[in-house]
C-alpha cells in the first residue's frame, strides 16, 4: 500500500469514528437536553377543587364528607411525590406552563401524565 492510499484510508476511518461519534452525542445527549417539560398545575388543581366541591355540597352524610376530605388528603399526598417524579421520566427539564412564554418544537406537555398519575390510588 502507498502512503498516500494510506493517509486517505486513515482519513476515511477517522472521518467516519468522528462522523459516528457527533451523531450518537447528539442524540443521546444533545437533543434529550433541550427537551422542555411543561405541566399546568393551575388546571389540575381546579379541576381537584371543583371535583371536590362538587362532591362535598353533594354529601348528605358525614361519611361522605369524611370519604371526600380524606380524598382531598390524599391528592394533596400524591401531587408533589408525582411532579418529583415527572422529569426522571421524560429525562427533561420540567416548567410550569404558565413559565414558558410560547411553545417549542422541544416543548412536551406533560399535563395529562401528571392527571394519571394524581388519579391513580
Amino acid at each position: 500500500m502507498t502512503p498516500r492510499t494510506l493517509l486517505l484510508a486513515n482519513a476515511l476511518v477517522s472521518l467516519v469514528v468522528v462522523a459516528g461519534a457527533l451523531l450518537l452525542y447528539d442524540r443521546q445527549v444533545i437533543r434529550p437536553a433541550r427537551a422542555i417539560g411543561v405541566v399546568d398545575l393551575a388546571e389540575v388543581y381546579r379541576v381537584k377543587e371543583d371535583e371536590f366541591t362538587r362532591r362535598l355540597t353533594a354529601a348528605h352524610s358525614d361519611e361522605e364528607r369524611q370519604a371526600t376530605l380524606q380524598m382531598a388528603r390524599s391528592f394533596a399526598q400524591r401531587l408533589p411525590a408525582a411532579l418529583e417524579n415527572l422529569p426522571a421520566e421524560c429525562g427533561c427539564l420540567v416548567l410550569l406552563k404558565a413559565s414558558v412564554a410560547g411553545p417549542t418544537p422541544y416543548t412536551v406537555d406533560l399535563t395529562p401524565r401528571l392527571r394519571q398519575k394524581v388519579e391513580a390510588p
